[in-house]
């Protein structure tokens, strides 16, 4: 195996499973959508040769990368008119947090998974995704009402 096999192996590894929960948000649990965007993502890493400066460089970049890819899929005129097909893992049946989060406008899903998924500070998230750090604070708030709101009406059913 080459110097850069191996590499793009290294990087597979330590992000694919962030990269799949992110496509996961956006295409509501359809598997061939999720497998389609990991691997144009991971094909613009080996195409452009992109070498990264540590691991968190790598996962700000991942991150920005499928929440760009996957804005632009879901926008386009295809996926609109397109049956989705729910594939839940189990993992996600039981901890049904991601499911709730699917309910969410698209603004606030990233945010959201960034936040309370992977760590980031408020501060972080506002850098890599390129607004101010209110617009995030902003995201997160409005976003938690709505999953309360979500769960009050699960609960009344």
């Amino acid at each position: 195996m080459t110097n850069q096999e191996e590499y793009i192996k290294q990087l597979y590894e330590k992000n694919v499973n962030y990269i799949y929960k992110i496509c996961f948000v956006f295409f509501k649990g359809n598997k061939s959508d999720i497998e389609d965007a990991i691997q144009s993502i991971f094909l613009k890493v080996i195409e452009k040769n992109i070498i990264f400066n540590d691991d968190e460089h790598a996962k700000a970049w991942f991150i920005v990368t499928t929440n760009n890819y996957c804005k632009n899929k879901v926008k386009h005129w295809w996926n609109k008119n397109k049956e989705l097909d729910f594939d839940i893992k189990q993992e996600d049946k039981e901890d049904n947090t991601l499911e709730l989060i699917l309910n969410l406008p698209d603004k606030y899903k990233v945010p959201i998974y960034m936040h309370y998924y992977e760590g980031y500070s408020c501060i972080e998230i506002a850098k890599i995704l390129k607004v101010s750090e209110n617009t995030i604070y902003s995201y997160l708030h409005r976003g938690r009402l709505l999953l309360k709101d979500i769960l009050e009406e699960e609960k009344h059913e």
